[in-house]
Order: C-alpha cells, then sequence, then structure tokens
C-alpha cells in the first residue's frame, strides 16, 4: 500500500468511527497502535488534531472511563478524505493499462486544448465520447518529461483526434499534428461524413485536413 493510501485509509477510520461516536473523536480503544502512530504523523501535517486535556476530560465524563487519547479530523483532513475518495482507487501504471487502452503521453499545450473540449461537451453536435472525460479528469502529469499520461480506448483516441482537429480549425495546428505523428490518428471531415462521430471520422494512418 502507498503511503498516500495509508493515509486515506487512517483518515476514513477516524471519520467513520467519530461519525459512529457522535462526538466526532477516534477512541484510543477504537484504533490499532500502528493506525495511532500513522494518526500521530498526520497531526504533523495538519489533517489531525489530537485532543488536548479538556477535551480527553470531557471525553473520559461521556465514555464513563479515562480516555488517554483522541483524534479527529481537521477541516483540511476532512477535505483531503473528500478529495481521495472522488479519485479512482486503481490507477494504471505504465505496464499495466488494460489489453482495449494504450498509454497515451501528451505534451501541456494537447492537455489545454483537449480540456476545453471537454469542457464544451454540453454545447458540441459530436461531443466528447464515454469516458474520455473521465480520463482527463485523473490523468497523471510526469513533471520530469511534461507530459500527461491517460490510458485511451480506440474510440477515444479518435475523439482526442476531433478535439484537436477542432483546435487546428481554430488556430493551431502543432497539437494535431504531434498526435498523428505519434499515434498515428487523425480526424478527417471526409470520413466523419458516413459516420458522424468523433471517433468515426479518425483512423490510424488517415489523412487530417491541411494547415
Amino acid at each position: 500500500m502507498r503511503n498516500w493510501e495509508r493515509a486515506l485509509s487512517v483518515l476514513e477510520a477516524l471519520y467513520e468511527r467519530g461519525q459512529a461516536a457522535g462526538h466526532g473523536w477516534t477512541l484510543d480503544t477504537e484504533l490499532l497502535l500502528s493506525h495511532q502512530q500513522q494518526v500521530n504523523v498526520l497531526e504533523g501535517q495538519g489533517l489531525v488534531e489530537l485532543a488536548c486535556g479538556e477535551d480527553r476530560a470531557e471525553l473520559s465524563v461521556l465514555e464513563g472511563r479515562p480516555v488517554r487519547w483522541a483524534a479527529r479530523l481537521t477541516p483540511y483532513g476532512h477535505d483531503t478524505l473528500a478529495y481521495g475518495q472522488s479519485r479512482p482507487r486503481a490507477e494504471h501504471s505504465p505496464g499495466e493499462a488494460a489489453s482495449d487502452r494504450q498509454v497515451v503521453e501528451l505534451i501541456p499545450s494537447q492537455m489545454a486544448a483537449l480540456r476545453v473540449f471537454i469542457g464544451l461537451t454540453g454545447q458540441l453536435r459530436v461531443p466528447p465520447v464515454d469516458g474520455l472525460a473521465e480520463q482527463v479528469r485523473t490523468a497523471s502529469c510526469d513533471h520530469g518529461i511534461k507530459r500527461w499520461r491517460l490510458h485511451l480506448t480506440q474510440e477515444q483516441m479518435g475523439s482526442v483526434a476531433y478535439g484537436l482537429w477542432l483546435h487546428r480549425m481554430t488556430g493551431s495546428a502543432a497539437e494535431a499534428n504531434r498526435f498523428g505523428r505519434e499515434y498515428g490518428v487523425v480526424y478527417s471531415p471526409a470520413r466523419a461524413s458516413s459516420n458522424p462521430s468523433a471517433a468515426g471520422g479518425a483512423a490510424r494512418g488517415g489523412m487530417g485536413v491541411s494547415g
């Protein structure tokens, strides 16, 4: 388990136990020692608050026994948990792409154009295909080589080609040209006329619009 996954599991445990208790605190008897040690690390990061002496005294009265340790999420810990839970649990690594997907690495300007395309979903007659918006949202960035990494199906690659073709027709052709050169997928309006979808107008090795 990676460090961030371990941290999220501890935050989740604190949240669930605190909610169940009603007072928001997770007590010393409710967490393993290893988790308590992890809580101490999270407290140093501002994600968790440890109960002070006054808080422990009040909790001792509520519990009818001495409470020597208690912790709860700070607002920052709550937001970290909410954000972490919104991300997919399993992320593909370059060697783990599903058999029907291909690892695609986009330069920042391509990714920027793709985000504009995704943002116009509700206004387009030929919108991005299913799943592409999620791939864009969860894409990881390799800052060393300045590339955004996505795992796309062939249909999604065709939709990317369409988005980059729109970008080409309204400004820069470099992004579409690079995508076609690196992945062999280009968009062609002529090909699309018989199949009104973004993927239907894209094919490997096809010829795009000159620009």
